[in-house]
């Protein structure tokens, strides 16, 4: 079975080296957990091209993670370094895209919640307390991984729907099945059916069989007879006029 890795672009500010050491670890983890975290540490050295490389992992990437510190944002919004291009490049995608889900913002700083103007809509994730750290961790794999902790259930069945309604459809259904049937034994001579001839074509319980017959009597579709022929009365049912009318308008029957 083929397995699709995602690929997550991480966007940050190289504000401090502690800071780049905690997005390292991040990357690595991400790496460690079926995610293809791409990292400038990883990916770029002396004499490479920063900005063909920004242009590639952002439209190569899945999902793009913004490290949002105040001094990433600052440089985002202002449009200035690596940062700032990395923006324009998004930004650009979302102008495409509007409905675009592709970027996670992610919160690093402390006391504060910014994040770049044009994802100020966008539903972020929270790292700023490291004590929340294996919380957020798992949130944020869920979500690269789309394996939501609490899936969305089916829709059940209205309970205040009335219990008698429901079956009403498949009495309709069953009645004009067992009248279908008694048309074709009409039409191959058989004029007259007993009751457990009836019950057999229904194929359901004898006490459906007795609800089935009698509202096909009483909507006039059969009538009953007695036969003496056999010891006591037995009743047999057979067609009215209204129920071979009805079949052929049902097309039933041709000419």
């Amino acid at each position: 079975m083929n397995v699709t890795v995602p690929k997550v672009f991480i966007s940050y500010s190289h504000d401090t080296q502690t800071h780049k050491k905690w997005v390292l670890e991040l990357a690595q983890r991400l790496r460690n957990s079926g995610v293809d975290a791409i990292l400038d540490q990883f990916r770029v050295g002396l004499g490479d091209d920063l900005g063909g490389f920004m242009e590639r992992s952002v439209a190569e990437s899945d999902r793009i993670i913004m490290v949002c510190t105040d001094n990433y944002v600052t440089k985002a919004n202002s449009g200035l370094g690596g940062v700032g291009y990395e923006k324009m490049i998004m930004t650009a995608e979302y102008m495409t895209n509007i409905d675009s889900n592709k970027v996670i913002p992610l919160i690093r700083q402390n006391g504060t919640h910014n994040v770049p103007i044009f994802l100020q809509t966008r539903l972020h994730i929270n790292f700023s307390r490291e004590d929340e750290y294996e919380l957020q961790f798992d949130n944020l794999l869920r979500e690269i991984h789309q394996a939501p902790l609490f899936k969305e259930p089916p829709v059940g069945n209205n309970p205040f729907e009335s219990v008698i309604e429901k079956p009403a459809e498949s009495v309709t259904d069953k009645k004009m099945e067992l009248l279908k049937e008694m048309v074709n034994f009409y039409n191959k001579g058989t004029t007259h059916l007993y009751f457990d001839d009836l019950h057999r074509l229904l194929g359901c319980s004898k006490i459906f069989a007795e609800i089935y017959i009698a509202d096909l009597l009483e909507n006039e579709f059969i009538q009953s007879v007695h036969h003496y022929a056999i010891g006591a009365g037995i009743e047999a049912y057979h067609l009215t006029n209204k129920a071979k009318l009805h079949a052929i308008e049902q097309g039933w029957v041709t000419e």
